[in-house]
């Protein structure tokens, strides 16, 4: 089992570890430990590399099952590594995974629309809701609500808890499908303190203020009453 260093600590830049496995097919090397997030949840996979020996390896992308995949031939299986994460990157999509679920917590407490979908890239995402009444005048209010809740300087709280425990919460999952796998015995949430709890594997700032202002770019209905919105962070 991989050590996996983001669910506790999103800040960790960089990291030692051991190659304990190789995948050819994919290039890709396996560690006992990893601070690179495989992507999920709709937050892209992280880059950066892995240096053996004052030999630089590019990880390109982090395959299922924290394969990092990394370009050149792949040095041997018990060697010592150093990870360094593509930091500006990393911490740009941790400010914006906060900030998609500043939007899901504002969206849910003050309309009760589900999430049924979202995407993200660096300072940037949209995220879709089953939401029937969507005018110029709801957005406008919502993301006047979604920053002043980045100005509350709300902290995010961490938990891995057991599966029992974790699912006697109310609302846990804000999906409108349950995506958490069968037959899990542990669940990892993040609470942004007064506003919103949920089931997520993703990476986070530690308060709401490190996201920065939030404009919401546009909106789209999907069909239904299915409801689309697009939003910018502030470099």
């Amino acid at each position: 089992m991989t050590e996996l260093i983001y669910q506790i600590d999103s800040y960790v830049r960089e990291f030692d570890a051991v190659i304990t496995g190789h995948d050819a097919a994919q290039n890709g090397l396996l560690l006992n430990r990893t601070a690179f997030y495989p992507g999920g949840g709709g937050q892209p996979h992280d880059m950066g590399q892995l240096i053996v020996e004052g030999h630089h390896f590019p990880v390109t992308s982090v395959a299922r099952g924290n394969i990092h995949v990394v370009t050149g031939e792949l040095p041997p299986i018990g060697a010592s590594v150093k990870g360094v994460l593509d930091w500006d990157r990393r911490y740009r999509l941790m400010r914006t995974h906060t900030a998609m679920h500043i939007l899901c917590g504002v969206v849910w407490r003050d309309y009760g629309a589900s999430v049924t979908g979202g995407n993200m890239e660096p300072l940037s995402g949209r995220m879709d809701f089953e939401f029937e009444r969507l005018q110029k005048e709801s957005v406008s209010e919502i993301e006047a609500r979604i920053n002043a809740e980045v100005s509350a300087s709300r902290d995010i709280r961490v938990q891995i808890l057991p599966r029992e425990d974790a699912f006697n919460i109310p609302d846990l999952i804000r999906t409108k499908i349950n995506l958490l796998p069968e037959g899990i015995s542990e669940v990892r949430t993040v609470e942004i303190v007064g506003l919103d709890l949920q089931a997520d594997g993703g990476t986070h700032v530690a308060n709401t203020r490190e996201v920065g202002r939030i404009r919401i770019t546009d909106y789209k209905s999907k069909g239904g009453i299915n409801k689309r919105i697009y939003v910018e962070l502030e470099a």
